[in-house]
């Protein structure tokens, strides 16, 4: 509406580099009748003054990005500009006659470009985008055509990532044929996109939040959430499940031919937010041209053309990290959620773990060659490199996979298979039914299964390396469960053990994350296992050793009580044998001796209950709730019970702090009825871990909470009416 005279005038004055008069005349060639001919020269005008700054924007340090600001972007959007660039775009959609309009490949191009790139630029575009449904829904319409698949995909991940609630994949049209017209590298890229709409919003400090909050907020969400529809609806897609399989499988030799790899690199290479990773891709090719073209010269002239036209190997490499990462992000969301055994079902048939093992040297834990792909500023290891997120991602997705379930006898060979039948009838114990019903057709091939190469690199990985944490976390989940005397004797023999010792005592690890891993794994590795006991006894060897190891267990009893849960177990069940291997690691074990001590059982309990607290309880800390009760449990089966309770009690009075132990206990307890007596609780892991029934578990609570003074194993017995304060409400503050 302002008139061009006016526009002309404050242009020069303003900088507004003639952005609102093309806008004026492209809103005049985009009316509903015209072709659109005019449209395609404006926008070229346009583009190049937003690439200028979207490509500042990206390589610039982001600090000084946000000082910076882009005038060219904030004029184009200040003037209606990503309105009308929607509105040109989605016009066909609008016009109901038979001669649907067409818009060339070429003009949707540079619209998505310039969206594109006043996102990048100016607060908020995103957003606004972000909150028109019709939009998102209709960019998912355009992905159909390759042509301008690359430049959707980029633009939907970016609107996709602000969107305040995810999107309902059910809702783009025809999503099962968009899909299936997708090729594997197309199917990779969309991964990307899918990954957004699986996950759950803030998933990622879910063992931060207190449990107290998140049971309000399952009382509150009824239903499935929007991320768990949206899984359904992905695995109904026929044949999705088995071509991500394939593409997380596939050789790197398999991949398409180098021209269309050539293409999309020039497509990325228009394409900004890669700019670095192209940056790094280009002069890793020029080093790799270099080196060949040195090294054959005094060939013909022949190799090299032949380097010019061939794709180097690192860049094709790079390539399918990229992509594998994307899909074992989505295979992963979709092992831990709701369909988990359907997706464990298709995964196995599909061999994606007997895949990944064959890729395992070459690609996942492969050397770093001398020019690895490393973005600016950064070295091979840091966390952000694809090198490392693919190996993280990797790991992840094997602790989903073996974590309580029988398919994880998948990352074993037929051989190791043998081995454990061995171990069990040479115990003579009767053989795990999942091993006995392993489909061997399905199991890694070659020398050795997944599990024994990751043992491998974990043993050689440097003492600061973050993967020890997620490789310690993998080989957990694959023990996890009920004790299973063959697979910790298969681990046992590989010297494990004495690895994760040499860690914990004489590396004097100090990384919380990697010693929670670690001490968690050795619980899982020695629980009811005598000849790990025995073997503890003979690496830790030393009273200077067995002390460092003591004080790493008490520097942090949130990262070690599963592993005192573990050792009060066996020596429970181990008092309880009349076998004499037992009773002589019984004698000599220092382990075993320190923990027969009461006083020091004593100790543990009233540190492992001192330290929690009902509003402070989440996922991570509820284990030493149960890690007292299991020390409780067994007292009572001695009937101790009142003894251990009146020890408490005299300790408390040693602090000069009467009742504020079992006053915590007594809460802490009430909040153990309410949060795993819930219908919807899976109560079968506390069983397992433990081998105590769940009765024995609820009834030792409710005898603990009775609220009659007089019994000896009721806490209010041991609380001085003056200290008590036990009726308090939880509430969510």
């Amino acid at each position: 509406q302002i008139t061009e005279a006016l526009l002309k005038e404050r242009d020069k004055q303003a900088k507004w580099n003639g952005i609102p008069l093309l806008l004026q005349k492209l809103y005049e060639h985009s009316h509903p009748n015209s072709d659109f001919s005019q449209c395609q020269s404006i926008l070229k005008e346009i583009s190049p003054l937003l690439s200028m700054e979207a490509m500042a924007f990206v390589t610039e340090d982001r600090k000084a990005a946000q000082e910076s600001t882009y005038p060219n972007t904030y004029t184009f959007d200040l003037f209606g500009g990503v309105d009308l660039l929607v509105e040109i775009l989605m016009r066909p959609t609008l016009i109901t006659q038979k001669k649907k309009q067409k818009i060339s490949d070429d003009l949707i191009k540079d619209c998505l470009s310039i969206l594109y790139n006043t996102c990048i630029c100016t607060e908020g575009v995103t957003r606004r985008l972000a909150e028109r449904n019709d939009f998102v829904l209709f960019l998912f319409t355009l992905m159909t055509n390759k042509k301008t698949f690359l430049q959707t995909a980029t633009l939907i991940e970016d609107i996709l990532g602000v969107k305040k609630e995810v999107i309902q994949l059910d809702d783009i049209p025809n999503l099962a044929s968009l899909v299936s017209s997708f090729d594997q590298q197309q199917l990779a890229n969309f991964c990307r996109i899918l990954a957004v709409t699986i996950s759950e919003l803030d998933t990622g400090s879910d063992d931060k939040h207190t449990l107290l909050a998140k049971n309000a907020q399952q009382k509150k969400n009824l239903g499935p959430s929007r991320a768990e529809i949206n899984q359904a609806t992905l695995l109904n897609i026929p044949g999705f499940i088995e071509r991500l399989c394939k593409l997380a499988t596939r050789k790197v030799s398999e991949t398409t031919g180098t021209s269309s790899f050539l293409q999309e690199l020039e497509e990325w290479y228009t394409w900004l937010d890669n700019a670095l990773v192209l940056d790094a891709l280009m002069r890793v090719a020029n080093e790799e041209a270099e080196q060949s073209s040195t090294e054959s010269s005094d060939e013909s002239g022949l190799a090299n053309t032949s380097t010019r036209t061939q794709l180097p190997q690192s860049m094709k490499i790079m390539h399918e990290i990229m992509y594998k990462l994307e899909v074992l992000y989505v295979l992963c969301v979709l092992l831990m959620g709701r369909q988990r055994n359907q997706v464990h079902k298709m995964i196995a048939e599909f061999k994606l773990i007997p895949g990944l093992n064959n890729l395992f040297d070459k690609l996942i834990w492969r050397k770093h060659s001398a020019s690895a792909l490393v973005l600016h500023g950064h070295n091979q290891n840091c966390d952000c490199s694809p090198d490392v997120t693919l190996k993280i991602q990797f790991l992840r997705l094997l602790q989903s996979f073996s974590d309580h379930h029988e398919n994880k006898y998948l990352l074993l060979n037929s051989q190791e298979l043998n081995e454990l039948s061995a171990i069990s009838h040479k115990a003579n114990i009767p053989e795990v039914d999942a091993v006995v019903n392993t489909d061997r057709s399905l199991v890694c091939d070659g020398k050795r299964g997944l599990l024994t190469r990751l043992l491998q690199v974990m043993k050689k990985e440097p003492a600061e390396s973050s993967f020890r944490f997620w490789q310690a976390r993998a080989v957990e989940s694959f023990l996890r469960g009920t004790t299973s005397y063959a697979d910790q004797m298969f681990l046992l023999k590989r010297g494990l053990l004495e690895h994760i010792l040499y860690c914990i005592v004489d590396s004097e690890c100090k990384s919380r994350d990697v010693l929670q891993s670690y001490f968690d794994l050795l619980g899982e590795l020695m629980k009811f296992n005598i000849d790990a006991f025995k073997r503890f006894n003979k690496y830790i060897n030393t009273d200077e050793k067995f002390q460092i190891f003591l004080n790493q267990v008490n520097s942090s009893l949130v990262d070690s009580n599963m592993l005192v849960r573990c050792i009060t177990l066996s020596l429970d069940r181990f008092e309880n044998q009349f076998d004499a291997k037992v009773a002589e690691v019984l004698s000599e074990c220092r382990l075993l001796s320190y923990m027969s001590q009461m006083s020091m059982r004593m100790s543990f309990l009233f540190r492992l209950i001192n330290i929690i607290h009902v509003q402070t309880l989440t996922q991570e800390n509820v284990s030493c709730l149960n890690t007292s009760l299991v020390i409780l449990m067994l007292a009572r089966r001695k009937e101790k019970l009142p003894f251990y309770l009146r020890t408490l009690q005299q300790m408390e009075y040693t602090e000069k702090y009467p009742g504020f132990i079992l006053n915590n206990f007594h809460s802490l307890l009430r909040f153990w009825q309410q949060h795993y007596l819930n219908k919807d609780k899976d109560s079968t892991c506390l069983e397992n871990s433990s081998c105590i029934s769940f009765t024995y578990w609820k009834e030792t609570v409710s005898i603990l909470l009775s609220p009659d003074r007089t019994s000896p194993c009721a806490i209010v017995s041991y609380i001085d009416e003056a200290y008590m304060d036990i009726d308090r409400d939880f509430s969510e503050e």
